[in-house]
């Protein structure tokens, strides 16, 4: 399924020369193989998990590169269609004078009213224009069959997108059942409802919260508590997306926060950038959806506003493993064909707030995040 979607891309990324394009398109079909290759092979419920979040990834990055390719390939015809149509007289006038001189016998082509040695010199006149009215009609005859060939293409991804669609949700509801039938995640804290709840009534800013988790002891006997601090400024953000404000930027409303925020397409899959003990995972606030990962001893990732959460508190989760996934509603494929023809670029109308807490204090997440 996803390999039509990204035949389909790489036809619309050679028409609209958009290289960089084909090769993200080829990026996810690879990635895609793979992890269909990891499916096969799964031999337990952890590699069935890993395999399938490999699986909506590829899915997400086949459909981000579907829309760039459709959205360079619109913009490459309107390009072409707007250039063709303020060469509308011109073509008019040339294919008129090709017109009349296939029309006209060609003993009369040869004479000219001065005699021979006018019609020698129209001739050699001739002879120079043709190659110039040649070459201007291939050009025009290459931008008409681009034309062609792109407008062939968008019409043909209504039903590639269609599939693509539909095998990423699949992908989503596979690992979402996988991952509630975990039970081989190793545990540090045990979840106690009751301790939670007066721990929750009792907090009013996220900073309180946090240094309460961190004052919880983990469990005697617990497996040792991953270390990512070798990794810090190495990591990705745990979603793909775009950092729209950074850290102790002020929002709209005026407001600062003291992390990032970033913005991701609609459903998008969130991932642990490092090995983490889950610390919390629930509403809390005003913030929505709320986990709260510990990748290092008196270290906290606070990530704020999915839609759904993957884990329990206490487990310990590898790195990649998913944690969730991002809220929204999906386009269709008549909607996303829409956007692309009016040229407007994907939209990430999601967004996932990141804040670093190191000790008592909130910290840049650039600090242990690379991102742009």
């Amino acid at each position: 399924m996803i390999r039509a979607l990204v035949l389909a891309l790489c036809g619309l990324a050679t028409a609209a020369t958009a290289q960089d394009t084909a090769e993200a398109a080829l990026r996810a079909v690879q990635q895609l193989e793979a992890a269909s290759i990891s499916l096969q092979e799964a031999g337990s419920g952890r590699d069935r998990i890993s395999a399938l979040t490999e699986t909506v990834q590829a899915y997400e990055a086949g459909m981000a590169a579907m829309r760039d390719g459709l959205r360079r390939a619109a913009i490459r015809e309107r390009t072409l269609t707007r250039d063709l149509n303020t060469q509308s007289d011109e073509v008019a006038q040339l294919l008129g004078v090709l017109q009349r001189m296939g029309q006209a016998p060609t003993p009369l082509l040869l004479l000219h009213p001065s005699g021979p040695t006018g019609t020698a010199r129209s001739g050699m006149m001739l002879a120079d224009v043709t190659p110039g009215l040649q070459a201007k009609v291939d050009v025009l005859r290459a931008q008409l069959e681009e034309v062609a060939i792109l407008r062939q293409l968008q019409g043909d991804a209504l039903a590639t997108l269609e599939q693509g669609l539909a095998g990423a949700q699949e992908a989503r509801t596979a690992l979402s059942e996988a991952v509630s039938d975990r039970t081989d995640l190793p545990r540090r804290f045990s979840d106690d409802p009751v301790k939670t709840a007066l721990l929750l009534a009792s907090t009013e800013t996220l900073a309180a919260f946090a240094s309460s988790l961190a004052e919880i002891e983990a469990e005697t006997g617990a497996p040792p508590a991953p270390d990512a601090t070798a990794l810090k400024g190495q990591l990705a953000l745990p979603v793909d997306g775009t950092v729209l404000r950074g850290f102790g930027d002020a929002d709209a409303a005026g407001i600062e926060r003291p992390g990032i925020v970033i913005a991701t397409a609609p459903r998008a899959l969130v991932t642990a950038p490092a090995a983490a003990t889950i610390r919390y995972s629930g509403p809390l606030l005003d913030y929505g959806n709320v986990l709260i990962l510990e990748p290092a001893q008196d270290v906290l990732w606070v990530l704020a506003g999915l839609a759904q959460v993957f884990g329990e508190i206490g487990q310990v989760l590898p790195e990649g493993a998913p944690v969730g996934l991002m809220g929204g509603d999906l386009s269709d494929a008549q909607a996303i064909l829409t956007e692309s023809r009016q040229g407007a670029a994907s939209t990430r109308p999601e967004s996932l707030y990141l804040e670093v807490r190191d000790g008592q204090g909130a910290v840049d997440p650039a600090t242990w995040f690379a991102y742009d």
